[in-house]
């Protein structure tokens, strides 16, 4: 049952506290809070206020410019979109699978991705609040801060940053908006050099994310109330998996769990994703929100993401990792764990497993020569999934015969998240302000909530259906010549 602080019952009176922008996210977001006299909470919202429409960008291009275009739907995670979309335009020109040296450096790609994308957000963006404190003073309360106090932990986090970028530069051809991944496999090898250059790195690389690990548990552990209980509330959970239940980031089947842990969809494969996810959308954002079809939209809300994905396998095929996540399922004492800030934990030990997958790629001769590309029966619609940094992500793209693309449907990571980044704002306005005077870092915990997601705000600004809408036509002055407000429901109002 979705959250009653969505709608307050009477909005005549209430007081409106708002947070914007949030900050440490990638993207621009907002929060509203309204209060009665009393200072009671009655009503909590993440809004996006931001509307790119790609999808309706990508329409009308050729497909093989897809994945070199929908990367600039974000500088954070433009890898992920990159492949998604070389996934799906795989299916559309009959190339499924890519030839086996293609894959391995895709993998090699994504896997340098995700590191470099979660030590970014635990270093950067999340460590100034898990180390100094929710009320710590604002001047503090940034990666400078953490320089000046911590700067052991700084430099790991930047030097592991620097590796996946690394690994991105020399496997899609630049660290940003790269080119390598192509429909039907990759446009180039890594070079020997290159390989031997990471190899050399490789070592280092794994002892950090390992102490990453280390750290993230040692939050936990040093107050553990706060962790188990902070913006806490039971959810499903959904993400690929490998056929026989491993974690897996490039390829899988789709597996979805209870908030008990029982298994509820399973082996579901990527191109039949509509029969299983529908989308909603609500006036008061631009941001859809997702939910098991079979459930309905009441009840079958999920989480991707790190806490769903390493609670969703069965295993993890890497050691170190695997004893990682061990531990973490230790944790919970053998019931899922549904704390929102237990997310950084399981974000580091996706880094360690990362790691670990790099160094099993960099050996593997076959990333530096084999064949690239393959082509076969063209199908005119695909669909690629892929588990981005920040959860499960859909590209599902239809082609023309004349090579044009007809269709486009993106479900990003942060848009399955959508209603449970809501569910975590309004478990901690219950918690922390309801009925209180609001202070700064009172309204701080509501962005804490929202940064253990890490969203990526901007790649979720995709809504389907009818948005309020209010364009204006100006003069070279400045002055309003003409007005049309589109309402939801579709009607038009000219101003």
């Amino acid at each position: 049952m979705t959250d009653a602080l969505e709608t307050a019952a009477k909005r005549d009176g209430l007081r409106r506290v708002a947070i914007d922008p949030v900050s440490r996210v990638e993207g621009h977001g907002k929060v509203t809070i309204l209060l009665d006299d009393a200072n009671r909470v009655q009503q909590v919202r993440l809004h996006i206020v931001e509307f790119r429409g790609f999808e309706k960008f990508i329409e009308g291009r050729p497909y093989w410019e897809v994945p070199v275009m929908v990367q600039r739907l974000c500088g954070i995670c433009p890898v992920s979109h990159h492949l998604a979309a070389s996934k799906a335009m795989d299916r559309v020109i009959g190339a499924h699978p890519a030839p086996p040296t293609a894959t391995k450096i895709r993998r090699l790609m994504h896997y340098g991705q995700v590191l470099q994308s979660h030590a970014l957000h635990f270093f950067h963006l999340s460590s100034p609040d898990l180390l100094f404190g929710f009320d710590s003073e604002v001047q503090q309360r940034n990666i400078v801060g953490v320089i000046a106090k911590h700067p052991d932990i700084a430099k790991k986090g930047v030097l592991l940053r620097k590796f996946g970028q690394e690994v991105i530069r020399i496997t899609a051809g630049k660290r940003v908006h790269g080119t390598g991944s192509i429909p039907g496999g990759m446009n180039r090898h890594v070079s020997r050099e290159d390989r031997d250059m990471l190899q050399r790195d490789i070592a280092q690389t794994l002892a950090w994310a390992e102490d990453a690990v280390a750290i993230a548990k040692q939050l936990h552990a040093a107050n553990r109330e706060l962790y188990d209980a902070f913006g806490t509330f039971r959810s499903k959970m959904l993400s690929l998996v490998r056929p026989d239940g491993a974690l897996e980031l490039y390829d899988g089947v789709l597996r979805a769990r209870d908030e008990g842990g029982a298994i509820l969809v399973d082996g579901a494969a990527d191109q039949g994703y509509r029969g299983l996810i529908e989308e909603e959308t609500k006036p008061w954002t631009y941001m859809k929100f997702p939910h098991l079809r079979a459930l309905g939209r009441e009840a079958g809300w999920y989480r991707v993401g790190p806490l769903a994905r390493v609670q969703n396998c069965d295993f993890i095929a890497t050691p170190r990792a695997e004893a990682a996540r061990r531990e973490f399922v230790a944790w919970g004492g053998g019931a899922p764990v549904h704390a929102t800030l237990a997310y950084h934990w399981a974000r580091m030990i996706e880094v360690l497993h990362c790691a670990e997958v790099i160094a099993e790629l960099l050996a593997d001769p076959e990333i530096l020569a084999g064949e690239l590309t393959s082509a076969g029966t063209r199908t005119g619609h695909g669909v690629g999934i892929i588990e981005a940094p920040r959860g499960t992500l859909i590209h599902d793209y239809d082609v023309g015969e004349d090579d044009l693309v007809t269709r486009c449907n993106l479900i990003v990571s942060t848009t399955h998240n959508n209603q449970a980044m809501n569910e975590a704002v309004r478990q901690v306005a219950r918690q922390y302000l309801d009925g209180q005077e609001i202070t700064e870092g009172l309204l701080n915990r509501i962005e804490v909530a929202i940064r253990a997601y890490d969203p990526c705000l901007s790649c979720a600004t995709h809504a389907l259906g009818r948005m309020p809408l209010d364009v204006a036509l100006l003069d070279a002055a400045g002055g309003v010549l003409d007005q049309v407000l589109k309402s939801a429901d579709g009607s038009l109002l000219r101003a």
